[in-house]
């Protein structure tokens, strides 16, 4: 799935549906919901959606939703702290998503961006994170 999200989050959401995504680099602090968050139902419609047809897609659409879930936690709860859980952290994986993540942020435009991914971080930031 990490693949899958990595693509996805470089050609469509820093392509055609930009426009969505957009607000989550140029973030509002008074706003409690972002365009990005409309991302939550164009996945999990599909991950829904293939569990309830079954055979094969039931474990396609497991794999969706399981990603979309460690999404939430990982992404919104860590990293962004939209809702407040962690505040430090010791731990080099989790520190190298942290910066890769704000390497990915420093990019306001849909250009230009790197660290599309979030759970597969490259190693140079797991090299800073051990220092």
């Amino acid at each position: 799935m990490e693949f899958i999200a990595w693509a996805t989050h470089k050609y469509v959401m820093h392509g055609f549906l930009w426009k969505l995504h957009k607000d989550h680099h140029q973030v509002n602090k008074d706003r409690i919901l972002e365009n990005n968050d409309a991302f939550f139902l164009i996945f999990a419609i599909p991950g829904a959606a293939f569990m309830v047809i079954g055979s094969t897609l039931l474990y396609v659409g497991i794999g969706i939703t399981l990603y979309g879930f460690a999404y939430f936690i990982v992404h919104e709860v860590f990293i962004h702290q939209r809702i407040k859980l962690f505040k430090r952290t010791r731990i080099p994986y989790f520190k190298a998503i942290r910066k890769a993540h704000k390497v990915h942020h420093k990019s306001l435009v849909k250009e230009d961006g790197s660290c599309f991914g979030m759970l597969i971080v490259p190693f140079k930031y797991w090299k800073e994170a051990k220092v």
